[in-house]
């Protein structure tokens, strides 16, 4: 057991520390010889995930789920993984699932909300998240949630201070700087946003989302050179099948470019 959670620890830290793919090498020969093993199964799912394999993913995490479905861990990395691959019903009746069976969990009603959020029920989602907030005050997911829904709602001022009370809770979150950078482009404050944006890439380098934001901000900017390497980045880091629509858009965008230099 002993040797099991080290393992667990090594995998979350290759997690955490942007490499799925020494995750996946460390858990094969765990997941394969404990089975039944929630957080273990749960795990190897996500990393998968982590990795670009998805399909994989979904696989190993659909299996765990039809063995262990009374795993809360393992129905929320399912869940997760279904909302990655473009399967929000399914993802939505994991999260729901988890929400009934355990009413306190905050990280759920969040997810829950995601999804509410990505098929525009505004109100819905953002019932979720202020429920989550009762249970959990200082959950940072919770707040950047209902700053993302309240600036879909155009309430401009309360969007703001639900990002910055996120940043307020947790200083070091690069989503936390990213979530502000966003709303301070949309609302045409360059400089801000792209102070926010540099400092959610200094403490992940590899926050692509962060890297394309920052581009857009140079090309407003006519930093065209520097524009076409933050996209560039943005497509090295972006793999997964969610971004294929965004990643054919920008490689479009950088071909476009590249006749202006």
């Amino acid at each position: 057991m002993h040797n099991l959670e080290v393992m667990l620890g090594l995998a979350r830290e290759a997690l955490e520390n942007g490499d799925p793919g020494e995750a996946v090498k460390l858990l094969r020969s765990l997941a394969a010889k404990h089975p039944d093993h929630g957080e273990v199964q749960a795990l190897y799912g996500e990393a998968l995930v982590d990795a670009g394999r998805l399909p994989d993913g979904l696989k190993v995490l659909e299996e765990a789920s039809r063995r262990l479905p009374e795993d809360l861990d393992v129905l929320s990395a399912l869940g997760d993984a279904c909302f990655e691959a473009g399967f929000p019903e399914r993802a939505r009746a994991a999260y729901q699932t988890i929400v009934e069976r355990d009413p306190e969990d905050a990280d759920a009603l969040v997810s829950l909300g995601l999804v509410h959020f990505h098929q525009e029920r505004i109100d819905q989602a953002e019932q979720c998240y202020r429920k989550a907030l009762t249970l959990e005050p200082d959950s940072v997911f919770a707040w950047h949630s209902l700053g993302d829904a309240c600036f879909a709602k155009g309430e401009v001022d309360e969007a703001r201070k639900c990002f910055e009370k996120a940043l307020e809770l947790d200083p070091d979150d690069p989503q936390g700087h990213f979530n502000l950078a966003e709303f301070l482009y949309d609302n045409g404050d360059l400089m801000a946003a792209e102070s926010r944006c540099r400092e959610a890439i200094r403490r992940d380098p590899r926050f692509g989302f962060a890297w394309l934001t920052l581009g857009n901000i140079c090309l407003d900017q006519e930093q065209v050179q520097e524009a076409v390497q933050c996209f560039q980045k943005f497509l090295s880091l972006e793999q997964g099948p969610s971004s294929k629509e965004i990643r054919d858009e920008v490689a479009a965008l950088i071909e476009g470019l590249r006749e202006e230099l």
